[in-house]
């Protein structure tokens, strides 16, 4: 879905974390950074894909990788999801779905004979010059560390 491609620059963000901090790319240069976009907290599949990397966070930062999640959803929902399943990592807000939009993920969907727009479940590894090292559209939610580290 995503109009990206490894070796893009990554595009900005300047949207809030569950905390109603501000977050952008020039915060993370000089850092590796994995972005995963998802469709709303506290899902099956979302709460899956979220404790994968919560439990392998520690993992993901021995290789020198920063985690972050971005939906729709909003700060307090992000807070409360973080609180709910002990994530430990941050979570961005872009309920008004510019990022998304900047990186291509917002979109038509199918489900159950139904269309509708929404998240295209997406990862971006960035690298420390903020260069899209690897896109993963096919995510598995149950192993989606090993997908990054491995592939």
């Amino acid at each position: 879905m995503t109009h990206l491609k490894e070796g893009d620059k990554a595009p900005e963000l300047n949207i809030n974390d569950q905390n109603g901090k501000p977050h952008a790319i020039a915060d993370y240069l000089g850092k590796k950074v994995i972005i995963y976009f998802y469709p709303k907290d506290a899902t099956p599949g979302c709460t899956v894909q979220a404790c994968n990397l919560r439990d392998n966070y520690s993992t993901l930062q021995k290789q020198g990788y920063e985690v972050i999640g971005i939906s729709a959803d909003s700060e307090k929902s992000h807070q409360k999801f973080i609180e709910k399943k002990q994530l430990n990592f941050t979570l961005l807000a872009d309920v008004t779905k510019e990022v998304l939009n900047r990186y291509g993920v917002w979109g038509e969907k199918k489900f159950m004979g139904k269309t509708y727009n929404g998240i295209h479940r997406t990862t971006f590894v960035i690298d420390e010059k903020g260069i899209i090292e690897k896109i993963i559209t096919d995510v598995k939610t149950k192993d989606h560390t090993n997908q990054i580290i491995n592939n």
